[in-house]
């Protein structure tokens, strides 16, 4: 075993990071540095400190990440138009600025070791330990999970009772959880059945909104600004990012917006059923594509729908800090040049609709489009359909003996 004097730890005070801190101090003897990182998960920072400090940690800092991970991860995701099988990437780009910051704190207290709690069995250990990778290559990994003896949730809280370490949940309600500004996804326990249907209406369930069910009868409607492809007011109110965010996540949540329950397909290999609750992210990606179909030519808008696989992929992957994605978002900044206008949109019952889209550098052009008398030609288009059709013509002529 390595020998490992000083470790930083990814410590959200979660059930895998709580009983990580003693299991460190046992297994190796060495100093735990614990590091929060705040990405907008609101309350679940409260009282980690003491917590920390209690469980052995010799300090704890708590990384306010909120806007490099709106303005540096969301929003170049965001112009992309990346989602992953459906899903958002909510848990997927959270976790390289958080390793990057934890990489930033281990380098200033000197450690040789960096620790996380993922399991072995996730997505999330290969997106830290990549990050940490590309950042600080000379650092040793410890990843417990890879290593210890336990093999459930449940063995965990054996674990936690036995060493007299608190937690706030229980084995009924043990859902794995995910919580920052962009999104809360749920796994674990029911949903792990793809035919249990998620427990919307319990309460409880949901935490940044209600089901569609439950919502409003009246519809809101939210306008929202674009400069450049990026967001920058929501119904006449310039914000910076982070608070655009504040305000849609609360519109959102109260209408039923962006819940998403799916099987998608982990990097290691399995398939995995998770919900997630985007409110606001949901209507920020609905509202920039609405703009685009304005601001984008044919070619460009279909090469950046194509392209947004790959960028999601990289980041589903854990790729974030790859010459890659550093050239898919050069591709990507160079299409959102036009990209500014405004679009409103219409909440309600968990729907969005479209209610107006303005952009002084739209392409669309009603003089053109109108089904009333214009200067559009269509005498052109018998030219232009013989020549667009000519393969196929020249085919069938083949295929029935006509060709000469």
């Amino acid at each position: 075993m390595k020998q490992i004097k000083k470790c930083v730890l990814a410590y959200s005070g979660g059930l895998d990071t709580s009983i990580i801190i003693p299991w460190l101090k046992e297994t190796y003897g060495c100093q735990v540095i614990a590091v929060s990182a705040d990405v907008g998960q609101g309350d679940e920072l409260e009282g980690l400190e003491e917590k920390a400090i209690a469980t052995g940690a010799s300090k704890l800092y708590i990384l306010d990440l909120v806007d490099e991970f709106v303005d540096d991860f969301i929003l170049p995701t965001l112009k992309a138009g990346a989602d992953y099988e459906g899903y958002l990437l909510g848990t997927a780009f959270a976790r390289p600025v958080i390793a990057k910051g934890i990489v930033d704190v281990a380098l200033k207290e000197g450690a040789d070791a960096i620790c996380h709690g993922c399991t072995g069995k996730g997505n999330d250990q290969v997106r830290f330990e990549l990050t940490i990778k590309a950042l600080a290559p000379q650092m040793t990994i410890v990843a417990p999970w890879r290593e210890w003896d336990i093999k459930s949730r449940d063995e965990e809280i054996e674990y936690a009772e036995a060493h007299n370490i608190p937690l706030k949940i229980n084995r009924e309600t043990n859902y794995s959880k995910d919580k920052n500004l962009w999104h809360l996804s749920h796994e674990g326990l029911d949903l792990e059945d793809p035919g249990n249907e998620p427990q919307y209406n319990k309460p409880g369930f949901l935490e940044l909104g209600v089901s569609p069910e439950q919502s409003p009868d009246t519809p809101d409607y939210v306008e929202l600004v674009f400069d450049k492809g990026t967001p920058v007011s929501v119904d006449g109110k310039a914000l910076k990012g982070s608070d655009i965010l504040r305000v849609l996540n609360k519109i959102g949540g109260k209408h039923g917006i962006g819940l998403y329950d799916v099987v998608e397909n982990r990097l290691v290999g399995m398939k995995s059923r998770g919900v997630y609750e985007t409110p606001g992210g949901t209507i920020l990606y609905h509202a920039h594509k609405v703009l685009e179909t304005l601001c984008l030519d044919k070619d460009t808008q279909h090469m950046k729908t194509k392209l947004a696989v790959d960028f999601a992929d990289l980041v589903y992957n854990g790729l974030w800090f790859t010459p890659l994605r550093e050239a898919l978002s050069a591709f990507v900044d160079k299409t959102q040049e036009k990209v500014t206008g405004k679009v409103r949109l219409k909440l309600y019952k968990g729907n969005i609709q479209n209610a107006g889209v303005w952009s002084a550098h739209s392409l669309y052009s009603e003089e053109i489009a109108t089904f009333g008398e214009s200067d559009y030609n269509q005498k052109d288009a018998e030219g232009f359909i013989n020549l667009f059709g000519l393969p196929v013509k020249t085919r069938a002529m083949l295929e029935q003996g006509l060709l000469k």
